[in-house]
């Protein structure tokens, strides 16, 4: 059956991604530098997800997600996800 546009898009996730999707509650004054959009995307960054899917949940295109991701790394003084993790996990 064709998807239909008025029909929401639904992305199957396994439920090992979902665990952790919060950023950290000790890193408020970092994390406040961050735009909501910003946000929402480094969340996902930082759940496992990659560009792709994190533009599919937020039904945005791909080029928007890298945008954000790179605004929040160079808010945040890092090069990559790997060095996001480990700023907020300092």
């Amino acid at each position: 059956m064709a998807r239909r546009d008025s029909e929401p898009r639904v992305l199957r996730l396994g439920l090992g991604r979902l665990a952790a999707l919060s950023l950290p509650a000790s890193k408020p004054e970092q994390v406040a530098a961050l735009s909501p959009a910003e946000r929402e995307v480094v969340r996902l960054a930082l759940g496992g997800f990659g560009n792709g899917e994190i533009a599919e949940l937020r039904q945005t295109s791909l080029r928007t997600v890298a945008n954000q991701l790179a605004s929040a790394y160079k808010k945040l003084g890092v090069s990559g996800r790997s060095e996001l993790a480990n700023k907020l996990a300092e």
